[in-house]
């Protein structure tokens, strides 16, 4: 288990890539609820001057989504889980949608309406249950869910009060060494900051190719090296350790 918290130092070299909700923001009730701290901005900017331009954000949310979010970031983002990429350079590489995820919308918003608070979101690639506000629809959203992959041959993906069905393809780990072929990003050693069961691929592609994984939030079993209790002291180790680079 990670118990300890990454020395400054490890920043030094490193191709940083970041989780976005949990990690660089503090979890909200509903998806379009997030509150970006004017701080996330300025720190993002400084990081990627610092490593010069060795910085992305890797997240289960569309990319678009973190574009609106942050209008002004000029580094990688990507989104589902590995399967939407929004290059630096304004390239975009995006898998296919597959036909199955029109089904299964009906279906999760006809089971849905029923049960007050379990939210039903649309994603380029995939249709989460997000039952934070419906906790006790925690079982039911998962036993639905893995019915309807098993059905549709979708990717099962459960995460922090939510399940999601997605297109099969991709993780946070392929996109980890996707990006590390990259000429800029190659350069460095890989690091990867993340919150939940999602990072876990990305943990472990970046111990793969001799970097390392922080986990933020609690302690638990996990490929990670490192970890940090939580979003604050995710930020604050951010913004000391990128002060400190040489």
């Amino acid at each position: 288990m990670p118990e300890s918290p990454p020395p400054y130092d490890l920043l030094t070299g490193a191709s940083l890539f970041l989780d976005f909700d949990g990690t660089l923001v503090e979890i909200a009730e509903r998806p379009d609820a997030v509150v970006v701290d004017p701080r996330i901005g300025t720190l993002l900017a400084r990081l990627a001057d610092r490593l010069d331009g060795r910085l992305a954000l890797v997240s289960g949310r569309p990319a678009g989504q973190i574009r609106a979010l942050l209008p002004d970031a000029r580094f990688t983002v990507v989104g589902s889980h590995g399967m939407e990429y929004h290059h630096a350079d304004g390239r975009r590489d995006i898998a296919g949608r597959p036909s199955a995820l029109t089904t299964v919308l009906a279906e999760a918003e006809a089971f849905a309406a029923g049960r007050p608070g379990l939210l039903i979101e649309d994603k380029p690639l995939g249709v989460a249950f997000h039952y934070r506000q419906a906790p006790g629809e925690a079982e039911s959203c998962h036993v639905l869910a893995r019915e309807l992959a098993d059905r549709h041959g979708l990717l099962f993906q459960p995460g922090k009060m939510l399940v999601e069905l997605r297109a099969p393809g991709g993780d946070k780990g392929a996109a980890v060494r996707s990006l590390m072929t990259e000429p800029k990003l190659a350069s460095g050693r890989p690091l990867f900051m993340g919150d939940d069961e999602t990072d876990e691929p990305g943990f472990a592609a970046a111990g793969a190719l001799n970097g390392a994984g922080i986990l933020v939030g609690p302690d638990r079993p996990s490929a990670a090296s490192f970890r940090l209790a939580d979003v604050g002291g995710a930020l604050d180790w951010l913004e000391a350790a990128v002060e400190r680079l040489p």
